[in-house]
């Protein structure tokens, strides 16, 4: 199965395993919990999926690859113990904890997070020394003495013995106490994450040109080529770390990520061509609705590959505008919640207006702080969490000379109206981006692949489909018959306009 459908089956099973009884008790107790088991060739997405699920569901993750470990630093150091068995002393061996199992109490002291995932990479590529062990852990989630603690799930990954050469096969008695899911590439999934993460658009339109060098691992006379979605990803970020510093990515950086010299070289060359189109379109004329009669001309009759690579560059501006306002949304309704804490709490103690607010801010440091040694705050929920913190420390500002309660939820309010509108105001003029990009795509696409090819790459990429979904888009649907759902499911989420304050009530 693609990446995203073994996602889908490690969240429900991790689901079912934090299902707990009336009692409070895990119906799946943790001795009957199948670890799972993700099988699939190296940098194909199997670390970045279990981020992602721990995120989702707000539990803990901690990571180990099992190559990086030692028996003893697996099952703990020896030691002597004197016991008394039958009226007579022996001296025995004990084992101090684990130290995989010593960083899951250790996060929970830490954060106060009490469940969580427990990731075990490169799981069948163990030493000798340390494969018994490992096996009893998978059967009885035991290092030594010490085992998992009740609420945290196992989850492990390994590589196919055609990509390494120190995987152990498992016997069927081990096969018979796992969940095994088997992982494939898949482009067209990667890009559904490419487009949420922030892909460079250089990569995404060369690799939709050239899908064949997505992943390929091969072997030669000169040794392993290979290249990974890992690899794209990682050569993507220092892309738009290289440009923003001003350094120039060349054909020696791509092939530090991309471990095959031809695809290396032609990327290189394609970056080369994206940026020239990138210099010679005016994109931002575009979607501004002023672009010239010498760039219609030119989109008119340049070849597949710059159409695609025009394309890419439009959406990639688009992309950055509209997840302006979705990730602004998102943290107006934070910022909502602690403001009905404030109006709730006012009066209710000795505090101020100002500490209360300092109170409820920081408990928001609190949540940012665990979410971060937790790994269940993704890089976007970070970013939001650390907006929401800069408004609340202006707020602290705006009522720091005010004394009565309700005089200084007034002026919070007040802020916070604004901002809705603001918001408001940004999500039409994003709109008409939107509109513009259609229109010149119309005028200058007349045989309709192009815009084919638009309509659903905007379907595909989870900002702009949110977007749509929330705040319309007329030459969308009109292009996209097929995909009228949007408008028939259309409950469109109007929390916009559920953000006023005026009809709240106190909340006991």
């Amino acid at each position: 199965m693609n990446i995203k459908q073994a996602k889908e089956q490690i969240k429900n099973a991790m689901t079912a395993y934090f299902t707990k009884d009336e009692r409070g008790n895990y119906i799946v107790p943790l001795h009957k919990q199948r670890p799972v088991f993700l099988m699939g060739p190296p940098g194909v997405g199997k670390t970045a999926i279990m981020e992602q699920v721990a995120g989702e569901l707000g539990v803990g993750m901690l990571s180990y690859s099992m190559t990086h470990h030692t028996r003893q630093s697996a099952l703990g150091l020896p030691y002597i113990e004197h016991k008394t068995y039958g009226g007579k002393e022996y001296a025995v061996s004990e084992y101090t904890m684990s130290e995989i199992i010593a960083s899951i109490y250790d996060l929970m002291e830490e954060t106060g997070v009490k469940e969580g995932i427990l990731f075990l990479d490169e799981i069948n590529c163990v030493s000798e020394t340390l494969a018994p062990i490992m096996l009893q852990f998978l059967q009885y989630k035991v290092f030594g003495r010490h085992r998992v603690p009740d609420g945290w799930v196992v989850v492990t990954a390994g590589n196919p013995p055609e990509y390494n050469n120190s995987v152990r096969e498992f016997d069927i008695v081990t096969w018979d106490r796992l969940k095994r899911i088997d992982v494939e590439p898949d482009f067209d999934v990667w890009k559904e994450y490419a487009y949420k993460t922030g892909v460079h658009p250089s990569v995404l339109t060369y690799l939709e040109i050239r899908k064949s060098d997505f992943y390929k691992i091969e072997s030669t006379i000169d040794g392993k080529r290979f290249v990974t979605a890992r690899g794209w990803d990682d050569l993507s970020q220092m892309i738009i770390l290289y440009e923003k510093n001003g350094l120039t990515v060349d054909e020696d950086l791509v092939g530090q990520y991309l471990q095959d010299a031809k695809i290396a070289k032609s990327f290189a060359v394609y970056y080369d061509l994206f940026n020239k189109y990138r210099s010679d379109y005016q994109v931002e004329e575009i979607l501004a609705g002023n672009v010239t009669d010498e760039i219609k001309d030119r989109a008119r009759e340049a070849g597949f590959d710059e159409r695609l690579s025009l394309i890419g560059l439009l959406l990639d501006a688009v992309t950055a505008e509209v997840k302006e306002v979705i990730e602004g949304k998102k943290v107006l309704e934070q910022l909502m919640q602690v403001l009905k804490q404030f109006r709730t709490q006012i009066g209710r103690g000795s505090e101020s207006p100002v500490e209360l607010l300092e109170r409820l801010k920081d408990a928001e440091v609190q949540k940012l702080d665990k979410g971060r040694k937790a790994g269940s705050l993704s890089a976007d929920g970070q970013a939001r969490m650390e907006t929401l913190l800069a408004i609340l420390e202006e707020d602290i500002d705006r009522i720091a000379s005010e004394t009565d309660g309700m005089n200084a939820f007034g002026l919070l309010k007040m802020d916070f109206d604004s901002r809705v509108k603001q918001m408001k105001q940004a999500g039409t003029d994003k709109g008409i981006l939107l509109q513009n990009l259609f229109i010149f795509s119309e005028e200058v696409f007349t045989n309709g692949h192009e815009l084919l090819i638009i309509v659903t790459e905007l379907t595909a990429n989870y900002y702009t489909a949110k977007y749509i979904s929330e705040y319309g888009c007329e030459k969308y649907f009109e292009h996209n018959k097929e995909l009228l759902f949007y408008e028939r499911q259309k409950k469109i989420m109007q929390e916009l306009d559920g953000l006023e304050m005026d009809d709240w009530q106190d909340e006991e």
